[in-house]
């Protein structure tokens, strides 16, 4: 990390010990908590809701806090993952020092840390969602010469809050739109503040379509999208993210909601996941003339396993709600250049040549011919809030290594290519295959396919049985076609799930 960089680093924990995050040792974390009279430590770790959970510490020296960073502690994980037996439960959480964030909330000055769990033997537990996408991690970097997947995750979610009545955004054109019209730009700026002071690498925020009224009650849709980074580095920072958006919201009086679907007829929200393969900082998806084979055969894993990756990343009920052709949700397994109707999509790029814009619209600066190819991403527009990041992450990691593995992975790509808006064009919908359309359709793909996910002991087999299970505990093979188009049923189903990852 440059000068320039720490200067302007949002996170003070950076700024104060002039270096990054993944530099960050045990004796760099007791002195930030002697510079910032730290009275307190909070352990967070992901359990298998997709939620943080927490474990408070009260710091009664410099000795015991070196203790509780040094041993961690123990918890009962048979409360945390439904499929560790009571009878032999017991777990370590340790904290991992590169997380390590000032609490924003608390009065009293408290250290955040995100944690790691342990067996009683002291090896990683096999099954806990960090762990499982550090081995998919390492196994693509093995299958690849050294090449690392990197990823940005897109948080979109509703405000839910008592109606105003004026300066209302038109229904379901929200996009883009500013204060007034955007009621909740002032909590989007203030929680984007606080990921960023977390460590979060924030892209932007904007309001975005979604935007109705119910009663007594609007309902306005927003975005943070982050930039691309190491793969344990994007799934900290997006659950930290979630946990601060929902702190922030219960402080505001509002309900923050990443629930894939609100009603009937309204855009629903995802959680799009952009990835990106380097080596050596470069951006191996771009080649000569577009996109390179690196890129096609990343596509190509990723469009074969994308019915059983619903799984890890659309976890309930209504996330099928929200998978219905023509709303902007992809419904059929396809990819396309800035086509949002496809499942993947190619986002608009920048060339060589692109310096000359900035040039154009002012005029007093001289043209660049910048090389702006490391900001190249391919999109996928399945996954929502109900996903558990680690686990999701992972299950794209592993996909995205099985196209290096696949013998015809290139031919595979380019025969799933569409240019048009694929509702549009029956014929070509037609050709397609389609995404599953309940938990129940999800959970039979992932059976068929879960021998990819477990090679190299990547995904356990008790963790596989274990999503099964849950998915296929919802019932609800036939649901969307029997309430679907009824929002009494919808927002009954909805209201169970507000507040679902």
């Amino acid at each position: 990390m440059t000068q320039e960089q720490l200067k302007f680093n949002p996170n003070p924990l950076v700024a104060f010990l002039g270096k990054s995050k993944s530099e960050f040792t045990k004796q760099d974390i007791l002195k930030i908590i002697e510079e910032f009279n730290i009275e307190m430590i909070n352990f967070r770790y992901m359990a298998d809701d997709g939620k943080l959970h927490t474990l408070n510490f009260v710091i009664q020296s410099l000795a015991h806090a070196d203790e509780v960073l040094t041993s961690g502690e123990r918890v009962d994980g048979s409360s945390l993952f439904p499929y560790i037996e009571a009878g032999n439960s017991d777990l370590y959480v340790i904290p991992r020092f590169r997380t390590a964030f000032l609490d924003p909330f608390t009065e009293v000055p408290t250290l955040d840390l995100l944690c790691s769990f342990y067996t009683k033997d002291g090896e990683p537990f096999e099954m806990a969602p960090e762990h499982t996408l550090q081995k998919a991690a390492r196994a693509f970097r093995e299958a690849t010469g050294g090449m690392e997947f990197e990823v940005m995750g897109e948080l979109e979610y509703y405000v839910i809050a008592p109606k105003e009545e004026d300066y209302m955004a038109e229904d379901q054109h929200g996009y883009h739109v500013s204060m007034p019209y955007c009621k909740f730009e002032e909590y989007r700026t203030e929680a984007m503040r606080m990921i960023a002071a977390a460590g979060g690498e924030i892209k932007y925020g904007h309001s975005e379509v979604g935007n109705f009224t119910n009663g007594d009650l609007m309902y306005e849709q927003n975005e943070i999208e982050f930039l691309p980074t190491h793969l344990e580095d994007a799934a900290d920072q997006l659950v930290i993210a979630k946990w601060m958006m929902r702190e922030l919201g219960y402080k505001y009086g509002i309900t923050v909601t990443f629930a894939p679907k609100i009603t009937v007829g309204k855009a629903g929200s995802g959680m799009h996941v952009h990835t990106r393969v380097s080596l050596d900082g470069k951006n191996m998806y771009v080649g000569e003339n577009g996109l390179s084979e690196v890129a096609l055969k990343t596509m190509a894993g990723i469009l074969s396993l994308a019915g059983s990756l619903t799984a890890f990343g659309n976890t309930n009920p209504t996330s099928y709600f929200r998978l219905v052709p023509h709303q902007e949700a992809p419904t059929n397994i396809c990819w396309g250049d800035r086509n949002r109707s496809a499942m993947v999509r190619v986002p608009l790029g920048w060339s060589k040549g692109s310096g000359n814009m900035m040039a154009h619209a002012n005029p007093l600066e001289k043209k660049e011919a910048v090389d702006f190819s490391y900001k190249q991403t391919i999109e996928l527009r399945t996954p929502d809030g109900s996903a558990n990041v680690y686990l999701l992450l992972a299950g794209m990691t592993v996909a995205a290594r099985h196209g290096f593995e696949m013998e015809n992975a290139v031919q595979y790509a380019k025969d799933r290519y569409v240019s048009v808006n694929i509702f549009e064009h029956e014929e070509i919908l037609a050709k397609l295959d389609v995404l599953p359309d309940s938990c129940a359709a999800s959970a039979d793909l992932l059976e068929r396919d879960r021998t990819v996910y477990e090679q190299d002991g990547i995904f356990a087999p008790a963790l596989i049985d274990g999503i099964l299970k849950e998915l296929r505990s919802f019932n609800d093979r036939t649901l969307r076609t029997e309430i679907g188009k009824d929002p009494e049923k919808t927002l009954a189903l909805v209201e169970r799930f507000i507040h679902c990852g």
